[in-house]
This record gives C-alpha cells, structure tokens and sequence, in this order.
C-alpha cells in the first residue's frame, strides 16, 4: 500500500489470539472466511497449541491462516508475535471469543482509505447470538456514531482491543503492545486502552467506524464477576504506568473511572440491585492495587514519550 493509493482488504492481515480453545478459534475463522471482503492472511497465535488447534486453521475454510504457537507470556505478547510476523501494511485484532460481522474486514479498510486517513480504527462490539440462560454481556461498544479522535482523552471512550486496526508502521514505531498488561500478565488488563491512549498522546489520528463490527461471547456470572476486578486492576495499572512517567493526565483517567463507578454503585443500591452494586464494588476495590503495581512495575523503553507533564 502506498500512501497514494488506497488500500485493499489484501493489505490487511488479521491476529487472532487464542489459548487453547478450538472451538472458539474454528467460529472466528469461519466468521472471516464468510465476510464479504477476505484479509490477505490470518496470523493465529496460540499460546496453549495443540493438534486441535492447528487443525482448526489447516485450510478448512480456504483462508489463508498461519499458525504460530507461543509459551504463555500473555495478551500483549500474542499481538506482538503477530506484528513482528505480519508483512502488511496494516494489521486488525481480535480474540477466539469474537466473532467478525460479515463487512468487518471491508469496513475497517474502507476506514483507511476515507481521508484523512487515520493511523488507527476501532468500531462496535455487539453482543453474539441469543441470550442463553445465566450468560451476560461483556465489553459492549454500541455506538452507530461515526468519530475522529486526534488528541488524548479517555481511551475507553475511543475503541477495545478484540475490535482494533492500526498502521504496522504506526504500530511497530510506538513498540505495540505494552507487555507488563493484558490477560496472562501481572497487570491483566487494559493493554488494548493503555495502547490507545499512547498513540493519542502522540497525536495519531484513531477513527471509530460503526460499520466495523464485532460480535463477542457472552460470559457467565462467574466471570464476569472476575472480570470485573481484573478491569479495575488493569486500569490502576494503566493509571499508575503513567503516573510514574510524570503523566498528570492519568490523575484525571483514575478520577474519571472512580466517578463512573462510583455513580454505577450508588444507581444500583437506589435500586436494591445487589448484582450490579457488586461488580462495580469489585472493580472500584482493584484500582488501588493495580495502580501500586503500575508504579513500581519495571520501566520499558520509551514509555513515557509523548507523556504530558
């Protein structure tokens, strides 16, 4: 892809992370194979490889699919395998427990090619399939609202990481995913917005398209519950990564999170609604952790470039 050229599906390649889990990687290349547009090639990295899994990328549904196994080093580690292995100009994400909508791939392109071009897409996470009994939805993005960010603010607000494309270039200039965060490392969250608020701080310009769509699983209570305290801790983390860089902006992230909790908390015990007053308890109950352990976390190299003062 030139810069005077628009881009193509062909000039995209699709990561999907997975650990151990068939069943859900063979739906979300299935899913891919039936777009309307196919991705010059799927990179899967599984980081739990078994004859299962390698089965479900061998040709069975005549997308071309790279299987590469990993030892457990987490999320983070997974999205950089995959950008270190991609030859394309441009590199999407997403997670065996999604499920691209038919035009994700030709959406996310079309993106690019609308000018200004952006440096980075991110687009809708729907709930997937029927609501069985006992299942709930997680990490929803609903808005049909087209938007163009060029500065920092809340990432949250901006996009997810089991529905994010960007630049390669753009991404290997800003070292990809920060590996100290994101499920399977000790900050197990929040790598997809920590990622997003980075390429903000340095002004690249990041599109939300509501035609990009991805469809993600439902959880049970259980986890969701987990999942909960493992987003709050993720977000500390976040927060203190660049509370350590001198970045007073994270003062306002950690505040901006708290008073959204906090406002969900007091809602739900208005209304005597014990379940949610919890989740929210339990996310609020992490942030103190997780931005303890983004403070004293080992430094990365040029982490704090673009970090305001």
């Amino acid at each position: 892809m030139s810069d005077a050229a628009a881009p193509t599906a062909d000039d995209l390649t699709v990561a999907v992370a997975t650990c151990g889990w068939p069943a859900g990687l063979d739906r979300c290349l299935a899913a891919l194979a039936a777009g309307s547009a196919r991705p010059h090639e799927v990179i899967v990295v599984d980081q739990a490889p078994s004859a299962e899994g390698s089965a479900a990328v061998e040709g069975r549904h005549g997308i071309r699919t790279r299987y590469l196994a990993q030892p457990r080093l987490g999320l983070s580690a997974s999205r950089n395998l995959a950008l270190a292995e991609t030859a394309r100009p441009l590199l999407a994400v997403t997670d065996d427990d999604c499920e691209p909508q038919g035009g994700w791939v030709a959406a996310l392109v079309a993106a690019f090619a609308r000018q200004p071009a952006p440096g980075a897409v991110t687009g809708p996470i729907v709930v997937l399939g029927p609501q069985p009994p006992g299942m709930h939805a997680v990490s929803l993005r609903t808005s049909l609202v087209p938007r163009d960010h060029y500065r920092r603010t809340l990432p949250w607000d901006v996009g997810s990481g089991a529905n994010f494309a960007a630049a390669t270039a753009v991404l290997r200039r800003h070292d990809g995913w920060d590996e100290r965060l994101g499920v399977g490392s000790p900050g197990p969250a929040a790598e997809d917005v920590d990622l997003l608020y980075r390429l903000l701080s340095d002004s690249v310009h990041v599109r939300y398209e509501p035609d990009a769509v991805v469809a993600h699983d439902r959880q049970t209570l259980d986890q969701r519950l987990r999942s909960r305290s493992t987003y709050g801790f993720g977000v500390g983390a976040l927060c203190g990564l660049w509370l350590r860089c001198g970045d007073v902006y994270a003062l306002r992230m950690l505040a901006a999170y708290m008073r959204m909790h906090v406002a969900g908390l007091a809602g739900a015990a208005r209304r005597g609604d014990r379940a949610v007053a919890g989740e929210h308890a339990r996310t609020l109950a992490a942030l103190a952790p997780g931005a303890a352990y983004g403070l004293r976390a080992r430094p990365r190299p040029r982490r704090c470039a673009g970090a305001e003062p």
